[in-house]
């Protein structure tokens, strides 16, 4: 279905992106092509339906074809009845209102019959199960379900292939589930060739019936998945932790790693998992003093309650991960805080009471890095934001550039802030953030578009921010970043704080937020590959 024949891809400044790649992927597979941030990843998603080179530029040899057809020959409009794409954010994709709308739209561009739409559009809502949903506005929808709506808008078409850009990025994991659950159901019912870039490989890789991996230097490599998770530079924790215990074949899914953990937990009998560390970033922290409290805050849009009387604690010296599933009220409470959103209630940092105080007397005491970074970058080049930054905090020139340089070394300057990579784009604001040395530290979804070393690094950076008496509040879906940095978890549902404890207590006795570890070594309460590394290494430093 798909065939790539010595493809190669590289721009007039900067290195080769593909080299000599080739690969053939059969009709009806569903392939999730992993890598490093900066692999290349979504420049070969963007070469299957053309859009690379027709929009990005750059020069690509050899040949891509698509059932037959040439995409060097054809632009991705005339290509839109054979390849369906669905981005990372599907509510910024949309044209319509109602869900209904969204799931015609598409054919209504192409022409086909009104007779044939409708029947079209009745078959998408019952394989998607969207039939309860026709006549919903859009922006009501949940995140899983706005997801299914993107995929049915493109599979209404009548494409064969489906490609999709991390697509559980944004989701918690019960949304991710129904997401990958839908996309099965169309590979295995209608014969939907799927390729899907994730960077949590843990919630894609049993769905797999390949792997494509890229090495970061141009290559590529296509195999069966437990083949490549044993060549792959990165994998998912299941696989990380059939490393550390030397299991052979490597399990690809909680349930295989279960089966291979008798011996493990043998092993691991009688410790203790609070006493060895979760990650390497972990570090000594000051005695817990009283942060950011929050006593009775409520936020309304509307009629609509998005949190309720919530009263929570954010001691300092700590990482606390904020969970819950999509509209439970995270980040709207986030907002709340920071100055930007009408709320009532009262809050607290440090012991002075910010609760009627200016947004900027809040900014010099706390401060926000958004879901979406650019959205606090408004400057043309990299070297202004940073001057600016520098400027409202009251900082000595190039305070803000030497944060940026521990982070994110190497950026240049002179470049366009909305060019950078995630990565550097969430480095870059941590930095303007980090420059007022604030009290507390709000991030909201920090992790998506990061691989796992970019999730490490963002890790150590969140554990040093706390080990040097800040409060660092992280709203989070990826419930194995949470396990990695968290020292605490607080959980919402519909507005209210439901849950708080440690991060062991929460995560451990969680259906919905167990870390893949946790899931296999239930109920002992160990979290992460790394903590159990220790475990295993006797005389290992705690």
């Amino acid at each position: 279905m798909i065939d790539f024949e010595h493809v190669s891809l590289s721009y007039q400044t900067g290195p080769v992106v593909l080299a000599d790649v080739n690969l053939s992927i059969a009709e009806g597979d569903l392939v999730v092509v992993c890598g490093p941030t900066g692999a290349g990843k979504s420049t070969l998603l963007g070469a299957i339906n053309g859009h690379v080179p027709h929009f990005t530029g750059g020069t690509l040899r050899g040949r891509v074809r698509v059932n037959g057809r040439d995409t060097a020959d054809q632009p991705p409009r005339d290509l839109a009845d054979l390849i369906g794409v669905v981005p990372q954010d599907p509510l910024a994709g949309f044209v319509t209102d109602t869900v209904e709308e969204e799931l015609a739209y598409g054919m209504e561009q192409l022409g086909v019959d009104p007779q044939v739409m409708r029947l079209r559009v009745e078959e998408t809502m019952d394989i998607l199960g969207l039939a309860g949903l026709r006549d919903r506005a859009l922006s009501t929808l949940s995140g899983g379900q706005q997801q299914r709506v993107a995929i049915g808008a493109v599979l209404a078409t009548g494409v064969r292939v489906l490609v999709l850009d991390e697509p559980t990025s944004a989701l918690d994991p019960v949304s991710a589930e129904e997401v990958l659950a839908s996309l099965v159901r169309l590979v295995h019912d209608i014969g939907l060739t799927v390729v899907v870039a994730e960077h949590r490989l843990e919630r894609v890789l049993g769905y797999a019936d390949q792997v494509l991996v890229l090495d970061g230097r141009g290559g590529a490599q296509l195999g069966d998945p437990a083949a490549m998770m044993g060549l792959a530079p990165i994998v998912p924790p299941v696989v990380e932790l059939g490393r550390v215990a030397g299991w052979s074949p490597l399990p690809l899914t909680v349930r295989d790693a279960r089966r291979q953990a008798g011996d493990l937990r043998s092993q691991l009998s009688g410790l203790d998992p609070a006493q060895f560390s979760r990650g390497p970033t972990v570090q000594a922290r000051p005695t817990a003093a009283a942060g950011l409290v929050v006593r009775d805050l409520t936020v309304t849009y509307g009629s609509t309650v998005a949190v309720n009387r919530c009263s929570a604690d954010f001691p300092t010296g700590q990482v606390t991960a904020l969970m819950g599933r999509n509209g439970s009220g995270k980040s709207s409470l986030l907002w709340a805080l920071a100055g930007l959103q009408p709320a009532t209630g009262r809050f607290w940092v440090g012991g002075d009471e910010l609760t009627k105080a200016t947004p900027a007397n809040i900014r010099a005491r706390l401060r926000l890095v958004p879901q979406t970074a650019t959205d606090l970058l408004y400057l043309p080049s990299v070297g202004a934001e940073l001057a600016a930054a520098d400027r409202e905090s009251g900082r000595a020139a190039g305070v803000c550039q030497t944060i940026l340089d521990r982070l994110a070394p190497g950026i240049d300057p002179a470049a366009n802030p909305r060019d950078l990579s995630e990565g550097q784009k969430l480095a870059l604001v941590l930095a303007i953030q980090l420059s007022a040395e604030p009290d507390v530290l709000l991030l909201d979804e920090p992790t998506r578009g990061l691989d796992y070393p970019a999730k490490a690094n963002l890790a150590q950076l969140l554990s040093d921010q706390a080990g040097s008496g800040r409060a660092v509040v992280v709203v989070t879906h990826d419930v194995e970043f949470a396990a990695q940095v968290g020292d605490r978890a607080v959980v919402m549902a519909t507005g209210e704080v439901i849950q708080t404890g440690a991060i062991g207590q929460v995560l451990a006795s969680s259906a919905l937020f167990a870390s893949q570890v946790a899931k296999v070594l239930y109920p002992s309460g160990w979290l992460t590959p790394y903590q159990v590394g220790q475990a295993l290494r006797p005389g290992t430093p705690t």
